[in-house]
Order: C-alpha cells, then structure tokens, then sequence
C-alpha cells in the first residue's frame, strides 16, 4: 500500500514537471531554442494563482484560467522582445538571451514585491481525501492528476485537431516550407509561447495548491527538472515530455520513500546525465517522428 500511495505523490508531482516540459519541448521543436525563462513563467503563474485566490477571492478554476491567460500574454511579450529579434542569430546568443530573461523576471519580481514567501490557503479542495481500493489518495492529488491530464488532452487535440495546430506542426517540420505555403510563421511562434506558457502557468497554480509556499526563484529547480523531463522524453515530442515528467516525478517519490530525500533534487539531473549518455534522443526520441 505504501508503494501503491508513493506512486500516487509521484504521478501527482510528475504532472506539474510535465505541464511545464511540454513548454521546453514546444519551444524547441518550432525554433530549436531552450527557453530557460519557462521556468520564471511558472513562477509569475503560481503567484497571480496566489493573488487572485487571496485578495480578488477566487476559486481553484478561476485562478488556474486567469493564470493561463496571463503567462500567455507573458509568453507572447517575452517571444516578441526578447526572442524575435534573434531569429537568426547563433544558438549560443539567444541561450544566453534566454538566461538574461530568466534573471530579469526573478529580480523583476523580488523589485516588485519582495523576497519574502507567500502561503495558498489549504482550503482549495472541496474534499480532503478519497479511498481507492484500500488506498488513501489526498483530494489535492486526485484535483491535480484530473487537472493535469484534462490539460494534457486539450493540448492533444489543439495540435492534431487545430488549424493552428497543423501549423505548428508544419512549422517544426520545415519553417521555410511552411512559410511558401502561406503560413505565417511569426504568429505561430507567437502561439506556440502562448500555449507553452499557458501550461506552466497553470503549473504555478497547482504547485502552489500542493506545496503551499511560493517565492520568487521557486522557478529555478521545478524549470531545471522540468528541461530534465523533457530531455528523458526526448526534447520536442510532446509524448515524450509527458512522459519524462511523470517518470521523474515517479523516481523522485520512490527515492524518497526509499530514505534518500535529501537526494531527491539531485537524481534528476543523475537521470539525465545517464539518457545522454546510454539514449540521448531520449525514450521517444528513436521511434517518434513527428516532433511537435
């Protein structure tokens, strides 16, 4: 049983990395950029979670929404400005962009508000917990597994389902084809930041839900273990970001329940040191052509 509850936490942990790998993976398989700010958008996503739930008195949903649409506005600005103008600039320059990014959001936000943390209420899950075939699951657990996979489906059908879906399909696959097909390849880009920071805002509310406190560099280690995700999948297969994220939640929760939780940030980056060297496309990277 207590095997059975450990791999509950870790699916429930694993969901929050997915959501925010499959940002990395998007991003990467459209322009081949890590976007190591993604992080730092999870960040401002648990804290407007946190305001619109503690002074504008919403509920779990409206916070999660107004989470979305606000990181995809982000998203969309931090492409525009930041990003945009290196289309065509080496790999190495928009990296160290991206890093530049990073820190501006972190310190951006301790300017506006402070390093000090921040608390969700405990009051968010109508019910406190559910017994499933002897099992004890949290009501945090079973609202962020159905959350996470509800969004993980919606993702699903906007990329196979959606003209612009199609077209960012079409995009990852060869950018200046799609462009002499009509396609307009910066409003793509533009959507794919959108959707990627969307999920890792969405991301910032349930983390805050299932750890309670937030502060403004909680974005460093979840966004590193997250890209950590996203490698093990295969960095730009969305399955495989999915994936990678629930593995890792799994080994995290096992390593913990095994006694090592101090060791349970740093065998995150012992897997991925171990994909690059024994499978580096990843678990998906051999057999999954389509890369976005």
């Amino acid at each position: 049983m207590e095997i059975i509850q450990q791999l509950v936490n870790g699916i429930s942990l694993g969901s929050i990395y997915a959501l925010i790998a499959l940002g990395y993976t998007m991003v990467y398989g459209i322009v081949k950029l890590i976007n190591f700010a993604h992080g730092d958008v999870f960040m401002v996503g648990a804290f407007i979670g946190f305001y619109s739930i503690t002074f504008l008195h919403m509920n779990f949903f409206l916070a999660l929404i107004i989470s979305m649409v606000v990181c995809a506005i982000f998203g969309v600005l931090i492409e525009r400005i930041a990003y945009k103008p290196l289309r065509n600039a080496t790999r190495i320059a928009a990296l160290i962009t991206a890093i530049g990014v990073s820190l501006f959001i972190e310190y951006g936000m301790i300017y506006i508000r402070g390093a000090q943390p921040a608390a969700y209420p405990d009051n968010l899950v109508p019910f406190k917990s559910l017994e499933v075939f002897g099992v004890e699951i949290s009501g945090q657990s079973l609202l962020i597994l159905a959350t996470s996979i509800f969004l993980m489906i919606l993702l699903q059908f906007i990329v196979k389902k959606t003209k612009i879906g199609k077209a960012m399909r079409a995009v990852s696959h060869d950018m200046d084809a799609a462009r002499l097909m009509g396609i307009n390849v910066n409003n793509t880009i533009s959507a794919t930041f959108a959707i990627g920071s969307a999920l890792a805002g969405a991301a910032g509310v349930i983390f805050g839900m299932y750890y309670t406190k937030i502060e403004p560099l909680m974005g460093i280690i979840p966004g590193l273990k997250a890209f950590v995700a996203a490698v093990l999948g295969g960095i730009g297969i969305i399955p495989g970001a999915m994936a990678g994220g629930l593995v890792l939640g799994v080994i995290e929760s096992l390593v913990s329940a095994l006694g090592f939780s101090l060791w349970r940030d740093g065998v995150a980056f012992v897997v991925l040191i171990l994909i690059l060297i024994f499978r580096p496309a990843g678990l998906f990277g051999k057999n999954v052509r389509e890369k976005v």
